[in-house]
């Protein structure tokens, strides 16, 4: 096999790669390498049908990237609906994704309801995730579960409920507190500092 073939067969393979991913922003990055790796490829050969259908694709994809960073981190993307422990819905998406939440909230009992407070968090009218938690007093919450789909997870929804959305200030909370054990923890990127086992946030005063 010549190095020429190779280059062709690791943009098929990266093309194919991309096309597995549940999370829409990596797909669009690894599809645009894969584009530009057979764009080469096809140019070199002088293959120019492909050459012109690479450098499209190339452009849808570049397209649709600077659409998605440009939304990465605006707040108006988002927004979190407060829902009752035992909200018919909550529990459908409970039920839906409760491998994954198991897996990277291995903790979390769905069952004990009690004293919850619920949020599904949306983008436009798709549901982005879901978080849940209780009161432990003197204005601290405690955070039962964290959850976002697959294909939000390259974006930054954790960043708006978070620090940006003010429902927890508003329901008096000065602080949220993480669950311990939980698997790929990423909050110190969105603010929270580390207290021992746990991660914290600190509210500011609601308005």
């Amino acid at each position: 096999m010549s190095w020429l073939d190779a280059i062709g067969w690791a943009g098929s393979a990266l093309l194919i790669w991309s096309l597995l991913q549940t999370r829409i922003l990596r797909l669009r990055v690894l599809n645009l390498i894969g584009c530009l790796v057979l764009l080469g490829f096809n140019w070199a050969l002088g293959v120019w049908p492909m050459v012109g259908l690479n450098v499209v694709l190339a452009g849808i994809n570049a397209y649709f990237l600077r659409r998605l960073w440009s939304t990465r981190h605006d707040e108006e993307s988002y927004a979190a609906v407060e829902v009752g422990a035992g909200n018919e819905f909550l529990a459908h998406v409970l039920r839906t994704h409760s491998r994954e939440i198991k897996r990277f909230n291995p903790g979390f009992d769905a069952a004990a309801t009690t004293g919850r407070l619920g949020f599904i968090v949306v983008r436009g009218d798709e549901t982005v995730g879901v978080v849940l938690l209780h009161d432990r007093g003197d204005g601290v919450a405690q955070i039962d579960l964290d959850y976002v789909a697959p294909r939000f997870r390259d974006f930054t929804p954790g960043e708006f409920v978070f620090r940006r959305s003010g429902v927890f200030a508003r329901h008096g909370f000065t602080a949220l507190v993480t669950p311990p054990g939980m698997v790929a923890p990423y909050y110190e990127r969105v603010g929270f500092r580390r207290d021992g086992d746990r991660y914290r946030l600190d509210l500011p005063v609601a308005m």
